[in-house]
């Protein structure tokens, strides 16, 4: 039987929201690991795959350099741009609107305890979602997320950051898509404190403006494909 992945679409929320809602969702599943192990037993754990958009916000990683956010607190708060220092990989990045962010919390001991493998998998079912638009999604060695034309000098552009988190295998954080996103917040850090590389979106690719909808479903179709799994909808949206 394939794994029941329950989503929900939390529409628009503020970063620290959702940050706080996924840790719940980890602390849930962990818990009953922890309290199944006791009894020699395999927890009833629940996998969920979270997609929202944020308001403007800049987000630093466990690897990250505050040097990597280039404009000041101050000029943050009057662009009324949010900052948070999370718990997962990765450096610095940018969530905003027009942007699918995809926050998949996975018991990887259902799947494969792998977190190379797991990071592989998120990769390729942006790969496949962006074929579907006819563009060549690719990996960067040695970084993770999506590219475009990753090999060729002053032309490479990433499409999709990653980052996360695992704990007793189970996982958090995830991707952020650009789809219709404002890449001029990109300009104000070193995105992923790469410095030789540009930033891109669907809309920019393809010269218009994307169905944000459509990409999400795509997503969703996609990680059922690549994970094997079956989603399910949460009642709650």
């Amino acid at each position: 039987m394939k794994q029941q992945v329950l989503f929900r679409n939390l529409s628009v929320m503020e970063y620290g929201e959702a940050w706080r809602f996924q840790e719940a969702l980890l602390n849930e599943t962990t818990a009953l690991k922890i309290e199944a192990a006791k009894k020699g037993e395999v927890a009833d754990t629940q996998h969920h795959l979270l997609f929202c958009e944020h308001p403007p916000v800049y987000t630093l990683g466990k690897s990250g350099k505050e040097a990597h956010v280039l404009i000041s607190k101050e000029e943050l708060a009057k662009r009324n741009i949010g900052y948070y220092q999370t718990n997962r990989g990765g450096d610095i990045t940018f969530h905003g609107p027009g942007q699918i962010v995809g926050y998949p919390i996975i018991d990887l001991e259902k799947f494969y305890t792998d977190i190379g493998k797991y990071l592989r998998a998120l990769e390729e079912v942006i790969i496949l979602t962006l074929a579907h638009y006819g563009i060549k999604g690719d990996r960067s060695p040695g970084e993770t997320g999506v590219w475009i034309d990753p090999e060729i000098k002053m032309k490479a552009r990433k499409i999709c950051a990653m980052g996360v988190r695992c704990s007793r295998w189970v996982t958090m954080h995830g991707f952020a898509l650009n789809v219709n996103t404002d890449l001029g917040y990109f300009t104000s850090i070193v995105p992923c404190g790469i410095v030789d590389k540009q930033v891109t979106s669907l809309e920019k690719e393809l010269g218009k403006q994307i169905d944000i909808e459509e990409v999400e479903q795509e997503i969703r179709n996609n990680f059922e494909r690549v994970f094997d799994c079956q989603i399910i909808y949460s009642v709650e949206g």
